[in-house]
């Protein structure tokens, strides 16, 4: 595998599949959070300052049939351009006459974004015929959609093959997505505290199942831990539980024993007679909530004991928030940990976060930039800590 930095892209054109899957304004169609944008420009700037010229691949929301406007990537071309800092010109299609002549024509340093790939079916289905129409718009190809890199579509992983060795590459993105995670699950420094948020205990089974593996500590909190007390007996109220999981609930917490990794539950919580910003709330532990009472965030004693954890930690990873932290008095549980975190870091700790919720609730309280590096990957992320190959990152390794 060639390395991307080393590489001079002078007089090359080089196809980008960047991830600019963002949330658009419902009304306005205008661009509501750049991140995933922002973070594809360093690679962007690297192949231009050397003198190659960019064609850039995404996808935009989830088109049905073919497809349809209110997904086409032209609404975001004045925010790529803002962000890049250089006229970008646009093609109506990812494929055909129009792709090919814009492509065709990119002098050094232009930068060119191709229509939503999704408004063909065959980019889902991976579909080679459609993967090498893509490919030859360009003479480079780099990944650096770590976003759907757990996904084997046409641009993500099927393309790679029409490109041979040194002519395919990461993107610094990708890089750092995957060299942050490699650290985590395969260079961690003791105690490895991996906190684990979220409603759902299924959503989560495989990722703590692979982290008793490596963890010293896992910290569980949000709608989850609910059925961890449920299955060891405890009364829950109408707190968000899935009774098909006690079982697999008190196998982790047996497996965890018997590998030497401490559990932490949460041991009170904020209750709420209602999902709703007012409800009234009481204080309750978590294991004997009143019937018609919820759990809805961790409590003062919870966030004391994670902070103490958390403090002590040399490597963390964070994904899932501790509570319904979008509602104001629901969020402290998260805040808590979001500053534990942050101060771990400062002390040296090395810290991950990854995860939709978690990157939104970093973003919120204004963390992201104390803590060592936020994922822009949700599920890719997540089926990395779960073990699995990512067919967009054995694409590239493999050539």
């Amino acid at each position: 595998m060639s390395h991307f930095t080393a590489h001079n892209f002078q007089g090359e054109k080089v196809l980008i599949r960047v991830d600019f899957n963002v949330p658009l304004d419902k009304q306005t169609l205008e661009v509501t959070d750049d991140t995933r944008i922002k973070a594809a420009v360093p690679t962007i700037k690297k192949i231009l300052s050397d003198g190659g010229s960019v064609i850039l691949m995404s996808h935009l929301g989830r088109p049905k049939e073919g497809p349809e406007d209110k997904f086409s990537l032209k609404y975001i071309l004045s925010k790529v351009e803002e962000l890049i800092g250089t006229k970008v010109e646009f093609a109506n299609d990812c494929i055909g006459a129009e792709a090919i002549d814009k492509a065709a024509a990119l002098q050094p340093g232009q930068v060119l974004l191709l229509e939503n790939l999704r408004f063909y079916k065959e980019e889902e289905k991976g579909d080679k015929d459609f993967a090498e129409k893509l490919s030859k718009l360009g003479d480079v190809y780099v990944n650096d959609a770590f976003g759907t890199a757990h996904r084997a579509h046409a641009s993500t992983a099927v393309i790679a093959q029409f490109f041979p060795t040194g002519k395919k590459f990461f993107g610094l993105l990708m890089d750092n997505e995957v060299s942050s995670a490699e650290k985590v699950l395969h260079h961690s420094e003791k105690p490895f505290t991996a906190i684990i948020g979220g409603a759902k205990v299924s959503d989560k089974i495989l990722i703590i199942e692979n982290l008793l593996e490596k963890a010293t500590d896992i910290i569980i909190g949000g709608g989850m831990a609910y059925t961890f007390f449920k299955a060891k007996g405890g009364k829950i109220g109408a707190s968000l539980c899935e009774d098909d999981r006690l079982e697999t609930a008190v196998e982790l917490l047996k497996k965890a024993e018997a590998k030497g990794v401490k559990i932490h539950l949460p041991q009170d919580s904020v209750i709420a007679d209602k999902f709703a910003a007012d409800a009234n709330t009481e204080i309750a532990p978590s294991d004997a909530i009143e019937d018609g009472w919820m759990g809805l965030d961790i409590a003062v004693k919870a966030e004391a004991a994670f902070t103490e954890v958390i403090k002590n930690s040399k490597t963390i990873l964070w994904n899932g928030p501790m509570g319904v932290f979008e509602m104001e008095k629901f969020q402290g549980g998260t805040k808590a940990v979001a500053t534990a975190v942050a101060e771990a870091t400062q002390n040296g700790a090395f810290s991950l976060v990854g995860g939709g919720d978690s990157v939104a609730a970093v973003n919120k309280f204004g963390f992201a930039d104390k803590v060592s590096y936020v994922s822009t990957g949700g599920g890719a992320l997540l089926e990395y800590f779960e073990g699995k190959i990512l067919p967009g990152i054995a694409a590239i390794k493999e050539g």
